[in-house]
């Protein structure tokens, strides 16, 4: 049975000439038909005289340049206005007169450059033919003239239109990939918020802390081996959010495959203890299963308010709650302290920002607001089964 998918899929392959060849052929063939005597192409109503060697040549020039009409499309109109112009003048009736048409039509959808001078020449040539028809002792009448005239127009205005439709596609096609790399660029940007602040936060203030332990040796070492672990693990959450960027990249990377999830918050509070962060945290309820993309953003918002609650209240209270209902999950985190930035490491609200970003996106709810006492507290609702 012929695939008539793979037939299109090949002949698409062949070069844009051969394929419009053959209707420059079929139209010569035509105008040979005894069939469409009669039915020809013709404007100015002079007397029909018999083919010669020269009716050949005006047939050619009309019909043989619609094989580069898309490729050169102003040289395919000049040489088929040309044989038209000899054709009408001679009196050669022929159906290859409908060349003219097409050539317009591809004309105003593929030619670039000079469209309206190319427009002014050739409504300045048609009424010099017009006059000439005329003057050779034509029959066509004035209001003749003019429907050929708007049929001409017509051709070339529907294929203008081609060519605007198409350009508006290329630049929806365009702002759509824009819009893709934006988003893409902005999902790898939390990213490494995500997987550098937390971690390089953790670091930093297990370093310093190690200043102060150079007289209990036994503590300096356990706080410089968190030091290490901690680096450890931000080198293996790079790799796998190299692997999320490249599929290629590490592919038998095993767990590094695998994106966080509400199953690894109890490892997440455990290691921000060891960065001297007092942690309390309660899980309620059952985890759905699957939760998919929110249990990752829960996830992301506990492991960010832990990271600004290590930068900013460092050795305060802090309080996690997590509560998984039947249609969505429940995020809390206080952290007690006064929340004095002027100590804090810098930030720039990126974390907290992307954040709600994520959890607008699966149509919950974020907040991040100070305590009236001091400190802060983190709140986010995000249903399960949301758009990921």
């Amino acid at each position: 049975m012929i695939d008539l998918r793979r037939l299109s899929a090949r002949w698409r392959r062949w070069d844009v000439t051969v394929r419009d060849l053959p209707l420059a052929l079929l139209m010569a063939a035509l105008s040979f038909l005894p069939v469409l005597r009669g039915h020809e192409t013709q404007v100015g109503e002079l007397p029909a005289r018999p083919f010669d060697a020269l009716a050949i040549a005006a047939l050619a020039l009309q019909c043989l340049p619609l094989a580069v009409r898309r490729r050169w499309p102003a040289a395919c109109l000049a040489l088929v206005v040309l044989g038209f112009t000899v054709a009408q003048l001679r009196g050669y009736h022929m159906v290859a007169g409908t060349a003219l048409p097409i050539a317009l039509l591809s004309a105003g959808a593929h030619l670039e450059r000079h469209r309206r001078v190319t427009l002014v020449v050739l409504s300045a040539a048609y009424a010099l033919l017009a006059v000439a028809l005329d003057r050779l002792g034509g029959a066509e009448r004035p209001d003749g003239y003019v429907v050929f005239f708007v049929v001409l127009s017509v051709s070339w205005g529907i294929g203008a239109w081609l060519r605007s439709t198409r350009a508006a596609e290329a630049e929806y096609r365009l702002r759509v990939a824009e819009a893709t790399r934006a988003a893409e660029r902005t999902r790898i940007a939390r990213e490494l918020h995500d997987v550098v602040t937390h971690h390089v936060t953790a670091m930093v203030v297990q370093a310093e802390a190690a200043r102060y332990l150079t007289a209990a040796p036994d503590r300096l070492d356990e706080t410089l081996n968190a030091v290490t672990d901690t680096g450890r693990r931000a080198i293996a959450d790079l790799r796998h959010l190299l692997d999320l960027l490249n599929p290629d990249h590490g592919a038998a990377g095993g767990d590094r495959a695998r994106t966080p999830s509400t199953g690894d918050l109890r490892t997440l509070v455990e290691r921000t203890r060891q960065a001297g962060q007092p942690v309390e945290f309660t899980e309620e309820g059952e985890r759905a299963e699957p939760a998919g993309s929110a249990e990752f953003v829960a996830y992301r918002v506990v492991q960010e308010a832990l990271t600004n609650a290590l930068k900013y209240a460092h050795g305060h209270r802090t309080v996690a709650r997590v509560h998984y209902g039947e249609k969505e999950i429940t995020v809390e985190v206080g952290t007690d302290g006064p929340g004095n930035r002027t100590a804090s490491l810098g930030g720039s609200g990126r974390g907290l920002a992307g954040l709600r970003e994520r959890v607008d996106a699966l149509g919950g709810e974020f907040s991040a607001d100070g305590r009236p006492g001091g400190g802060f507290v983190v709140r986010a609702r995000i249903p399960v089964g949301g758009p990921s």
